[in-house]
């Protein structure tokens, strides 16, 4: 659920589940060029599940990848209504493109943890970065399942076989290493800003 309260030339808001101890704020000069973009895509008001995979130029080839795209999609539709509106949209752009650190690592652990029981396993882990590294073409000289072998070397602090929330933002916070293998800054963000920062001023 999204709150929204005006403060003066800002809009605040908090974003369900992830929102932090502060108010966002956007510039109200902000919201006119989103608008337009916005419904120049999605005239009906509301951004579908098939139209954030053709704006976001993502093609799905496969389960797994159509999986992870509608983690991300509900991941922004706080109100479960099967739709992004366009207050849905404000928050999920602020998130990614101007959020903190804390509420960005929050909402990359939701998407990360596929049956949402609070902890990660390998499987979760190995899942994602094999579809992330598959979408963003990436080239590099380890395999998901090293990737995720080292990512549970420095996160599961316990060594429970599962990383809860406590050690996946702690862990990312501390090591920048591991930042860069869990992929965070190529999720939704680089999208965002090549498909729609871009193209307004909220950037």
């Amino acid at each position: 659920m999204i709150s929204i309260v005006s403060c003066g030339q800002r809009l605040c808001f908090s974003m369900g589940q992830i929102q932090s101890d502060e108010d966002k704020e956007v510039e109200l000069s902000d919201i006119q060029p989103l608008y337009t973009k916005f419904m120049r895509e999605c005239p009906s008001g509301a951004l579908h599940l098939h139209e954030f995979r053709k704006i976001f130029g993502i093609q799905s080839t496969s389960e797994d990848e159509a999986l992870y795209i509608e983690t991300l999609f509900k991941s922004f539709d706080t109100n479960r209504d099967d739709v992004i509106d366009f207050m849905e949209f404000v928050a999920a752009v602020h998130l990614v493109l101007r959020g903190k650190l804390e509420d960005r690592l929050k909402w990359s652990f939701k998407v990360y943890d596929k049956d949402d029981n609070g902890k990660l396993d390998r499987q979760e882990v190995k899942r994602v970065i094999k579809i992330i590294c598959q979408l963003q073409r990436n080239h590099i000289n380890m395999t998901p399942g090293d990737i995720c072998d080292r990512i549970f070397e420095h996160l599961d602090e316990n060594k429970d076989g599962q990383i809860s929330l406590s050690e996946f933002m702690e862990g990312a916070k501390k090591d920048a290493s591991i930042m860069d293998l869990l992929k965070l800054d190529t999720n939704a963000r680089g999208w965002f800003r090549k498909n729609w920062a871009k193209k307004t001023e909220f950037s």
